[in-house]
């Protein structure tokens, strides 16, 4: 995708051939700027503080940790260690431990001197793969979008979406945000409904910052208005991303997630998850009991960044003096609130016969 008409991807090695830089999210939307990290440290840092997010993009991220940790000490020691440490970083994403279980698998039977090597051929592989799943999920997401425009020819196509499920969650193109910019690129009229979504605010940041910058009409809402906008028949699909989808279809997404579908399915509202295969965690079925929520730190909620009149960017207090504050940063949407998944192979009811239907390998798994 493009900034200012610069092509990016959200990840890339430097001129250093060792090295990568990244886009900071946390400056988005008031400041575009670049990060290069230059150690496993420097990946897990990027990860747990959200300079990059987004299931795909995090594995992404901790790949190139590893590689960067390798290159320092190519020892089992040091792989094992920074393994440790990159897996720990965010606990509910499943895109974070199959990367870095792929890292690990394609160096671990090598002698330390083909290691690093190694690694950063499976990391570009890693990044490659997803630009083209990614764009495969488009595909497979625009044929929705194009029935419900041939449906209602001459109108408007109104999508509501939460959280950032773009090219800045991935390494390009997006999933949920895939089939919007193929729609809007193949002159369908798509308007997006962007939920804001606290507390971080990705929807008003990231999510209309890539749509703003693309050129697809949008508009940025309270979280709490979806379900006025369903019911008055102003939305006609939703569509989301996933940070881990269990075997049986429940989706883990940002928090929020859940009182989208439920609104949805009250209103007769299609709704719809776009995942990579790399979202989906086949050993798990009961997602709201086994899927694991991050909590992040309660400032998140009580104190919110953005930039004056003036010019200036300030971090200020919200909340009443005192009060305490709860950040769970994830819920889980059980899978009959779930029209269907897009994946990459296609779009499938999110049941565990319909994914074994497209990942029919994984029935002996």
């Amino acid at each position: 995708m493009k900034i200012d008409g610069v092509p990016y991807r959200t990840i890339w090695v430097n001129d250093d051939q060792w090295s990568v830089s990244v886009i900071d999210q946390t400056k988005l939307p008031h400041e575009f700027q670049t990060l290069r990290l230059a150690s496993a440290d420097d990946a897990a840092c990027a990860i747990k503080d959200m300079v990059v997010r987004g299931a795909p993009l995090i594995g992404a991220t901790a790949a190139y940790g590893l590689c960067m940790a390798l290159r320092e000490d190519a020892s089992d020691a040091s792989l094992d260690d920074a393994y440790t440490m990159l897996a720990a970083t965010r606990p509910t994403a499943i895109n974070l431990k199959w990367a870095l279980d792929a890292m690990r698998n394609a160096v671990k039977p090598l002698g330390p001197n083909a290691r690093v090597a190694a690694a950063y051929e499976r990391a570009a592989k890693i990044c490659d793969d997803d630009v083209e799943i990614c764009r495969r999920i488009g595909e497979h997401g625009f044929k929705i979008f194009d029935a419900i425009a041939k449906s209602k020819p001459g109108k408007t196509v109104n999508v509501l979406t939460h959280c950032n499920a773009g090219w800045l969650a991935c390494v390009d193109w997006g999933t949920a945000l895939a089939p919007i910019y193929m729609a809007h690129d193949a002159g369908l009229p798509v308007h997006v409904w962007v939920d804001e979504t606290r507390p971080r605010n990705q929807g008003a940041s990231l999510t209309a910052f890539e749509l703003g910058r693309h050129g697809v009409p949008h508009t940025i809402i309270p979280d709490n208005a979806g379900g006025h906008l369903m019911q008055h028949g102003q939305v006609d699909l939703c569509i989301v991303g996933t940070d881990r989808t269990t075997a049986s279809g429940d989706v883990a997404n940002k928090i929020g997630t859940y009182l989208k579908a439920l609104a949805a399915h009250d209103n007769g509202v299609p709704f719809y998850v776009a995942l990579p295969y790399t979202t989906i965690d086949w050993t798990l079925d009961d997602g709201v009991a086994g899927i694991p929520i991050e909590q992040r730190s309660a400032f998140e909620v009580t104190h919110m960044t953005g930039r004056t009149d003036a010019g200036e960017i300030v971090t200020v207090g919200i909340s009443a003096p005192g009060s305490a504050a709860a950040n769970y940063g994830f819920d889980v949407t059980p899978a009959r609130l779930v029209t269907a998944l897009i994946t990459e192979r296609g779009v499938t009811p999110a049941t565990r016969d319909g994914l074994l239907t497209l990942y029919p390998e994984q029935k002996n798994g």
